[in-house]
């Protein structure tokens, strides 16, 4: 299982942010994770060029690969910057731009076509946890969400509870656990024997002081980040985290 510590910037940084990534990159060794920080559009080419063990993501594309869609940005535009890496799904995009689970899978497709790899993310709002539908509910988003054409080549999942994300809520152990080795089985349920290889990742207020803990869950192969991956010092600890997991 390919562990993987994914930085998402969201509407954060300019050029002058990129220090942060350079002093990611130099605080990396053999040891640690594949590591990928997912910055706004406008930095993807500056964050590529500094080069290292760093991959670069972009957090969202357009279905389309090509066309009359002003403001987007396509998989394959995103490809011919040398990112590697896009989100899609992401709960901000699914509340924020009424993105359904048709739409995200469409993408999650366009970033295979262009040969990106796609962090899919999912995850349940507090109203829904509350009662009792999450597991429901991570069950419709990853059927309609994940193309029948994902493997470990080409797909990263990330839970994402949208209640925990930049609230500094956490679920419990349990709860993680109970979402990710659902995930696993519905993975292997739908898919190939390569489902057991795809990358699960949990995002939502993880810290370098929870992150022991989080990356200790079975199946929980690594994290997205939000807040934290802005800067190295906050970064760099949950990146060492996961490496000793």
């Amino acid at each position: 299982m390919r562990k993987l510590a994914a930085g998402n910037w969201k509407m954060n940084g300019t050029r002058a942010s990129l220090s942060e990534v350079e002093a990611i990159n130099a605080a990396l060794d053999d040891t640690d994770p594949a590591v990928v920080i997912c910055p706004p559009a406008s930095l993807l080419i500056p964050a590529y060029d500094i080069g290292g063990k760093i991959g670069i993501g972009a957090q969202d594309c357009h279905m389309a690969s090509s066309g009359a869609h002003t403001g987007d940005i396509s998989a394959s535009q995103i490809a011919d910057t040398g990112a590697t890496y896009v989100i899609v799904g992401h709960s901000e995009r699914r509340t924020d731009h009424g993105e359904t689970n048709d739409m995200i899978k469409a993408k999650a497709q366009a970033a295979h076509e262009a040969g990106l790899m796609a962090i899919i993310c999912i995850g349940e709002t507090l109203t829904e946890r509350e009662a009792g539908e999450t597991l429901a509910v991570l069950g419709k988003q990853m059927s309609g969400s994940v193309p029948d054409g994902a493997t470990s080549q080409n797909t990263v999942i990330a839970y994402e509870p949208v209640w925990a994300i930049g609230t500094g809520l956490v679920p419990t152990l349990d709860q993680i656990d109970e979402a990710h080795r659902f995930m696993r089985a519905e993975l292997l349920a739908t898919l190939d024997e390569d489902a057991q290889h795809i990358s699960l990742l949990y995002g939502g207020s993880v810290k370098g002081s929870n992150a022991d803990d989080i990356f200790s869950v079975p199946d929980v192969d690594g994290a997205l980040v939000g807040g934290a991956s802005l800067s190295a010092h906050d970064f760099v600890p949950i990146i060492k985290a996961l490496s000793r997991a």
